[in-house]
């Protein structure tokens, strides 16, 4: 197999997709910056993973979008002038960045960013699907979120109340001109957006529902923004752990609701062994039977090879945290789960060669990880892929939600996994 290595500008720029800006007032990830690995698309066969310790029994493609405007292309006659060719339908649009729930009557709703020309637009929404036979039809996609702006990485919960609560974060960062490609494209969308408008959605978000998700209520600020949103205790407070903004800089943040997700307060500050956050990003907690809660954050120092997911535990609530520390899994970011038996599961997306989806479980409340046994639930063409989550079915099995390409140079959709631990 030849591979070839192309920094994430070039990439994209020769894949027909418009590169990543910072955003403006805050920062995108660095996520944003990394390498993919291009590999050849004449020899890549993607097949069903063997792991030791899970079978992998259904990968497949639950939301697709179809473009759905003509466009007019250009060719060259034969005297070397540019000509119009005939109208067809644009690509398909590319989708990222999926989170899962299962609610209190069985549905399994999934959220993320859709409509969108790229990695980078103006134009992203909140879309959410919906199965109600445990993941094997999917409904046709719902908007959320259709901000002036670029409406981002969504995660999804029920809460004890019935409630649905959708998180995301908004972007400018395709009107930073540092981001040449981006900025020519898209400058004069950002031109047309009033300053106030930018003010008033520009930053991090949730958004309740109380019928079921046929209306949406009036979003509330959060300090901090993760992919997958926040988690309920068993308190009942909602507890967010997130990167945000807080007593002059960036930092692992963590905030309470003690009122359904309508408001929300910091509490906390994950410590780094720096004494800053700033190659950290993306953050996921999950609450233990023991009460134990453990998150995990998405590292990315200057030698990438050491992108090993971090790892910090809270014994009161999330008052008090440890100093974040290395595990031995190496990807990003991450998805944490407790399954029925008392096991901690997380997921995470693997951007190097071979580039895939991975998991890896723990069976001592995160103490230990069994790396030997890593778990591949779907293999990329690319490393433009990740952000998985997981919700157990109520037969122990085992959904996984995650977004890749379909086919060699399309714009990526969203998929799940169905699995099982032998």
């Amino acid at each position: 197999m030849n591979n070839k290595k192309y920094n994430r500008r070039n990439f994209l720029k020769i894949s027909g997709l418009t590169t990543v800006g910072s955003l403006l007032t805050r920062g995108l990830s660095a996520s944003d910056q990394h390498n993919y690995t291009v590999l050849d698309q004449e020899t890549i066969r993607l097949g069903t993973p063997q792991n030791r310790i899970a079978e992998i029994m259904e990968t497949k493609l639950v939301s697709k979008e179809p473009g759905k405007y003509l466009v007019i292309g250009q060719s060259i006659d034969e005297n070397g002038h540019l000509k119009a060719t005939d109208p067809f339908t644009e690509p398909n649009r590319y989708l990222g960045w999926p989170s899962i729930t299962k609610t209190n009557n069985g549905e399994l709703l999934i959220v993320y960013s859709g409509d969108r020309d790229s990695h980078v637009c103006p134009w992203g929404k909140t879309r959410l699907i919906r199965s109600r036979d445990k993941g094997k039809t999917w409904s046709e996609p719902e908007t959320v979120n259709n901000s002036p702006l670029d409406d981002r990485d969504a995660g999804i919960i029920q809460t004890d109340k019935g409630t649905l609560l959708v998180s995301w974060f908004t972007s400018l960062a395709y009107a930073d001109p540092s981001w040449k490609w981006t900025y020519q494209k898209y400058a004069r969308v950002a031109e047309k957006i009033p300053e106030e408008l930018k003010k008033q959605w520009l930053g991090n978000w949730v958004r309740r529902s109380e019928d079921g998700g046929q209306t949406w209520l009036e979003p509330s600020r959060t300090v901090g923004s993760a992919p997958h949103g926040p988690i309920q205790l068993k308190d009942g407070r909602l507890l967010y752990v997130g990167k945000g903004s807080w007593e002059g800089t960036y930092s692992v943040v963590v905030e309470e609701s003690k009122d359904d997700g309508i408001n929300w307060k910091v509490i906390s500050v994950i410590p780094t062994d720096t004494g800053n956050a700033r190659n950290i990003h993306e953050p996921h907690v999950v609450e233990l039977k023991s009460g134990k809660l453990v998150a995990m954050v998405r590292n990315e120092p200057e030698d990438r090879k050491k992108s090993f997911l971090l790892q910090s535990e809270s014994y009161d609530g999330g008052k008090t945290w440890t100093v974040l520390h290395e595990t031995p899994m190496w990807g990003f970011p991450p998805h944490l789960l407790e399954l029925n038996n008392g096991w901690l599961l997380v997921v995470y997306g693997h951007r190097r060669s071979p580039c895939s989806e991975r998991a890896c479980i723990s069976r001592d409340e995160g103490k230990t990880w069994d790396i030997k046994d890593e778990i591949t639930l779907a293999e990329a063409y690319n490393g433009d892929l990740g952000y998985p989550a997981s919700v157990q079915l109520d037969d122990g099995n085992i959904l996984t939600v995650f977004y890749q390409q379909e086919n060699p140079g399309e714009p990526t959709s969203i998929f799940t996994s169905h699995w099982k631990l032998k």
